[in-house]
């Protein structure tokens, strides 16, 4: 089998010589799966093969490689269409590559060799982030790999050791080879022949597949139990916990294993899934009650981590009919154990460690004995609500969207409180807005890049927004209630919003949300 280098991959693309058909499905990866391909890019783990076909007629519909607009070919090439290993494609191209920029209306992160992070053949060695989140102590951007000069300069503020580790992560990653087999054939027909069968009988089982083939009996279908239970869940407004089979297998082996790690995953009994589904079903179900009735969460889209759902399961979890009778002092536990999980950013790197440590944890507190639920290291200052970014689909802001809701906001405009259930089962920036407006800020030279901290964030839905206008909150003031002090109070808001002075309303209410946050890590 033939094999491309990193640096093929690189000089092909931006001449438009590879590209994407337009019968394609779209670049669906997130970023965490674009990280753990590096990892194992980097430890050297196989990681699938491409299929290239190859012709000289361009179709007349083409699909973008992910977030970067492909370039026009040069006539005089052949095209390589990629048939299979589209995702894997791109993530290798959009790491390294410096010459196109992304689309923004396209999620896409840089990643970090985290040169902390736990060395584990089963912990990631990369992350992904947006730049406020990168420590550069710890952090080392990949698309300097392969550009000597940015390199270079990158590695300038590391000692010896570091580099030492930095240089053998690029030269793994130069001498890496991506093994692909190559079509070629003018004949249309037979191309979509092969696109059909690679994506039929060409697809390996994924994990829900095996254990569905493996658990299945006459009386139980693991795939049924699945797609029943997501529509269960879809009534609660969480149909992407059901429509997440990796999720759900984690939250199995947490419950029936004690531990969601790939290897339990696939070491499961059929006969013990058979037999102990109905616990694993009212583990999740509980878990969900729990968010939804304790910490405003409407949705899957409304959490930080996913993965918070996999401990939780673990403590609801309860055979046939039964239920969990949580304890006043559990439920303050629990609550204490998410919010510093989020403001931690517990499950951003050695999942599989804590997830192992807070499931130990869970077992403890629901058996009432001592435990270690939520002991773990944080700190929230001021600076967190000055210095990340307003993006609804990032973690810090997920975690800064809930920690508001806990204070039942107010509507800025009638004064009546914000309807939590609807505004966040229905999570889009729509009902967030600034509350110093961006046209005000510009005016008075505020640079775009420093007008969206979370600071100047407040749940505000579109419509109100509108009736308050892009003006100075000195004059959107007199739209207001008259009786202003419930409104703010509810949105942690000091007084100073309306001094017109950005700076100064940053400080005041930073050190406001950094008191409140504070008293919900306990």
């Amino acid at each position: 089998m033939a094999e491309l280098t990193i640096r093929e991959i690189l000089d092909l693309v931006p001449r438009g010589q590879i590209r994407i058909p337009a019968f394609q499905r779209g670049f669906i990866w997130d970023s965490d799966q674009v990280a753990f391909l590096m990892d194992s890019v980097y430890k050297q783990y196989p990681f699938g093969s491409l299929l290239l076909w190859r012709t000289r007629e361009q179709l007349r519909h083409e699909r973008s490689l992910g977030p970067f607009q492909l370039a026009d070919r040069n006539p005089d090439y052949p095209i390589d269409y990629v048939l299979d290993g589209q995702q894997r494609l791109t993530s290798l191209f959009g790491v390294f590559q410096t010459e196109i920029e992304p689309d923004p209306a396209i999620p896409w992160q840089d990643i970090y060799f985290d040169l902390n992070a736990d060395v584990h053949a089963q912990e990631s060695q990369f992350v992904a982030l947006v730049r406020e989140e990168v420590d550069q102590r710890r952090h080392f951007p990949l698309n300097t790999l392969f550009n000597s000069i940015p390199y270079r300069r990158a590695t300038e503020q590391f000692g010896d050791a570091d580099i030492i580790r930095i240089d053998e992560m690029q030269a793994r990653f130069k001498e890496a080879r991506i093994p692909y087999q190559l079509l070629t054939t003018e004949d249309r027909a037979r191309v979509a022949i092969v696109f059909a069968r690679i994506n039929r009988t060409g697809v390996p089982l994924d994990t829900l597949q095996l254990l569905t083939a493996w658990t299945w009996s006459e009386e139980f279908d693991l795939q049924q139990e699945f797609d029943d239970l997501r529509d269960e869940l879809s009534r609660f407004g969480f149909a992407g916990v059901g429509e997440d089979s990796d999720l759900i297998l984690r939250c199995c082996a947490a419950v029936l294993a004690g531990d969601a790690s790939p290897g339990t995953l696939v070491g499961l009994r059929g006969s013990d899934v058979r037999a102990r589904f109905e616990e694993v079903t009212n583990g999740l179900m509980g878990a969900i009650d729990f968010l939804r009735t304790n910490l405003q969460v409407q949705s899957l889209a409304n959490l930080p981590f996913s993965t918070l759902l996999v401990p939780l399961s673990v403590f609801f979890a309860s055979p046939r009919e039964t239920h969990v009778r949580m304890t006043d002092a559990q439920r303050q536990r629990l609550v204490r154990w998410f919010w510093r999980s989020c403001f931690s950013r517990r499950f951003s790197s050695g999942v599989l460690r804590n997830l192992k440590d807070d499931i130990t944890a869970m077992t403890q507190l629901k058996a009432g004995r001592p435990n270690t639920l939520g002991d773990f290291a944080v700190l929230v200052t001021g600076e967190f609500f000055i210095q990340n970014v307003f993006r609804v689909n990032t973690v810090n802001t997920k975690t800064f969207v809930l920690m508001l809701a806990q204070n039942r906001p107010l509507n800025f405009v009638s004064g009546q409180p914000v309807s939590l259930a609807e505004v966040l089962r229905d999570y889009n920036r729509s009902e967030f807005h600034h509350l110093y407006p961006r046209a005000f800020l510009t005016a008075r030279g505020v640079p775009a890049a420093q007008q969206a901290p979370l600071a100047n964030f407040a749940f505000l839905t579109k419509t109100d927004n509108v009736a308050l206008g892009g003006v100075a909150p000195s004059v959107y003031r007199a739209r207001m209630p008259e009786q202003l002090g419930n409104i703010l109070e509810s949105a942690l808001c000091p007084e100073s919003l309306f001094d017109d002075d950005f700076e100064k309303f940053l400080s005041e209410r930073s050190l406001r949300l950094e008191e409140f946050a504070n008293r919900l890590i306990g």
